[in-house]
């Protein structure tokens, strides 16, 4: 892998300045380095050698005599030290002029000292090291200047993709709520299209109006009481809405009779609704689950019904929870305080045979709750009232039609902002010819 061109080690320039008042001691010092790979300054006095550092700031290693006229070594090592702090610093001293070498090493920052008369040897080693820590020192100077300006683009770059991966997230986010609030709109169309497919449906048969969706709210409300997955409830609610849409291709004439009262051909021509039934919503391939229930929710449970006389558990579960909600419904004594008590004693002789007993006692409650009074209702009365004149909290008193006969909402329906919205679009698009029935709070 290559090297990044900047981390490559540079060559860093280096000069040696000489400073000294004995002209034959300068000959001697270049004639020593004369061959190694820096420059030589030379400088007569410390005063000219602090101009030299002034003007040459590649100076890396300065040699100093200690006894000089004018400034001795001590005083010039101090003053270059100022100007060029990061040359290394070396003293040349006799035996006598140990005080002064502890000056230069205190103030002026001395790097070594060596003794004159000095070993050639040693010397040349002591300039070498010297050289050699000054370039490590600029050399690591400047990659730390490197790493420094890198951190620096990094940190701007992670600032700058964290603001990028924000400004991101957050339109993740607006495109996933927006893409939930779809699916909760698509999931509530689907819904009220199912609904109001039923509704159009019982529209056929005035004496069944509102059957299918008192059906699926008993199935619902039982699946609910056994704790029923979300999907197994969604798909049960589904085929009780549609459980009769076979009945669209069944003469109005069968329509009117009830199924015991039916023989022969004519008996044959209305068992095959349910099988209708299955047929017409099979080409939805998500409503197929809920085209099996349709098609058994009149199977017995001891193998008797139709159209394929499956019997026990092998009929659905949810077709079984269809099959007693429907027979419910059907037989209710409407108009009766005791309507709940009545039909589920109705229903008793039938447990077992046709229906699955161990489904009943979650019927019990259920159907009490939904054709009785809403826990609401206590201590209201009933009144007639303008769409204008609802109120949140209001409960329906009775089912609700449009002029044209279309199921809007049902008895018993609590009223609030939603409800309310829905029964004034259905005004301004079918005005109702009376008025509403509601209970509303006593006075």
């Amino acid at each position: 892998m290559s090297e990044t061109p900047e981390l490559v080690a540079e060559e860093i320039p280096l000069s040696i300045l000489l400073v000294d008042d004995e002209p034959n001691i300068l000959t001697a010092l270049r004639r020593l380095l004369m061959d190694e790979e820096f420059e030589l300054l030379t400088a007569a006095s410390g005063s000219v050698a602090l101009e030299m550092l002034r003007d040459a700031p590649e100076v890396g290693v300065i040699v100093s005599d200690q006894r000089m006229p004018g400034m001795t070594g001590v005083e010039f090592l101090e003053q270059a030290r100022v100007i060029a702090p990061q040359a290394l610093r070396i003293l040349l001293t006799g035996y006598a002029d140990m005080e002064a070498t502890i000056a230069a090493i205190n103030q002026g920052g001395a790097y070594r000292y060596l003794t004159k008369p000095w070993d050639d040897q040693a010397l040349l080693m002591t300039v070498r090291e010297a050289a050699t820590q000054y370039r490590l020192k600029r050399e690591n100077e400047r990659l730390h200047q490197i790493v420094n300006r890198q951190n620096e683009e990094l940190r701007q770059w992670n600032t700058r993709l964290k603001s990028r991966v924000l400004e991101q997230t957050a339109e993740i986010r607006k495109k996933n709520e927006e893409l939930r609030a779809k699916n909760t709109r698509l999931k509530a169309n689907y819904r009220d299209t199912i609904g109001a497919l039923s509704g159009l449906l019982e529209m056929r048969a005035p004496h069944m109006r509102n059957h299918a969706r008192n059906v699926s709210a008993l199935a619902l409300g039982v699946a609910q009481a056994m704790n029923l997955g979300a999907e197994e409830r969604d798909e049960l609610q589904v085929a009780a809405l549609l459980h009769d849409i076979g009945e669209i291709g069944t003469p109005d004439g069968l329509l009117r009779r009830r199924a015991e009262e039916l023989s022969g051909e004519d008996l044959h021509a209305y068992l095959q609704h349910t099988v209708r039934g299955q047929m017409a919503i099979d080409a939805i391939s998500d409503l197929r689950g809920a085209g099996v229930l349709i098609r058994h929710h009149h199977e017995h449970y001891d193998g008797s019904g139709y159209p394929d006389a499956l019997g026990g558990t092998a009929i659905p579960l949810g077709a079984r929870i269809i099959a007693l909600a429907d027979f419910i419904d059907r037989n209710l004594p409407r108009h009766d305080e005791r309507a709940a008590d009545l039909v589920l004693t109705l229903l008793q002789p039938y447990l077992g045979s046709r229906f699955d007993t161990s489904l009943y006692p979650f019927f019990e409650q259920v159907v009490r709750a939904h054709y009785g009074p809403p826990a609401d209702a206590a201590g209201m009365v009933p009144r007639l009232v303008r769409p204008a004149e609802l109120n949140n909290g209001m409960v329906l008193n009775d089912d609700l039609f449009s002029s044209t006969g279309l199921l809007l909402l049902s008895r018993n329906t609590v009223l609030d902002d939603e409800a309310i919205a829905a029964i004034f679009r259905y005004h301004e698009l079918d005005p109702f010819r009376r008025g509403i029935a509601v209970l509303v709070k006593k006075r």
